[in-house]
């Protein structure tokens, strides 16, 4: 029922951390991934590692705050057949006191964490209506739950996905689709860098998480390829937390 033997995936982010550990598990079950950055020759590295396990992939690039290279990413992902899994994983992040927080830069947040998601979901997802079944895994966070601290436009941007991710399993359940989304809880990435830095935080953290550790990269691939698969059929407009814990506490 895990088994993703002639599925292709797009994965947006996949050029390092949560995104390369989750186009590599996807890829391991038997996918065909397409992985996406924000640069050209950004998932070389990704694309080279799922070649080694004698896997297919291939590798686009996308700003994902532009909405026209989003749309080009779309065209791009389907012009070699349809995509049966998307994971909207690229993401930013921007820190700063709200008090002082710069206008563009919140809109820049929403443009890369939220309005591209979306926009991926409804390109692709006009293709999946149509054949009558696909999987969308949106990548939430712990901020879909709190507030943080810093960081308004990044809480604002995980939210509204928690809210998206059910919106549009709502529609499109009816049609054979799965939206689901992955709260990862606190792993080690260069997103959460500031705060493993912080010594005092970053013990803070641990001490909290029932796990007894920040989480690695490759502890989101059983989720991932949970929600990407045929095992999932029933799952629809969840949101999954893989977080050590942290929740519970």
């Amino acid at each position: 029922m895990f088994a993703l033997n002639g599925k292709r995936a797009l994965v947006t982010g996949a050029s390092r951390g949560l995104g390369q550990a989750m186009a590599l598990g996807l890829a391991e079950n038997g996918a065909e991934v397409i992985c996406a950055s924000s640069r050209e020759g950004g998932c070389d590295d990704t694309v080279a590692k799922i070649l080694a396990l004698g896997g297919k992939a291939r590798a686009l690039a996308a700003d994902l705050g532009d909405s026209q290279a989003v749309q080009a990413l779309a065209e791009q992902a389907l012009a070699a057949g349809p995509v049966d899994v998307l994971v909207n994983n690229g993401g930013c992040i921007y820190r700063e006191a709200a008090l002082d927080f710069p206008l563009d830069a919140f809109d820049a947040v929403i443009k890369v964490n939220l309005n591209a998601a979306f926009q991926l979901s409804q390109l692709l997802g006009r293709a999946m209506v149509t054949k009558g079944s696909g999987k969308i895994v949106n990548i939430a966070s712990m901020l879909s739950y709190s507030g943080g601290i810093r960081v308004p436009a990044y809480t604002a941007s995980k939210h509204a996905i928690a809210g998206l991710t059910k919106a549009l399993a709502n529609e499109w359940g009816q049609h054979g689709i799965q939206v689901n989304a992955i709260a990862p809880g606190y792993f080690r990435t260069d997103n959460t860098q500031a705060l493993q830095d912080d010594a005092e935080r970053s013990s803070e953290i641990e001490k909290r998480i029932p796990a007894g550790r920040w989480g690695n990269p490759d502890d989101l691939k059983g989720a991932v390829v949970f929600l990407a698969s045929k095992a999932s059929d029933y799952v629809n407009g969840h949101i999954l937390a893989v977080d050590g814990g942290w929740l519970a506490r």
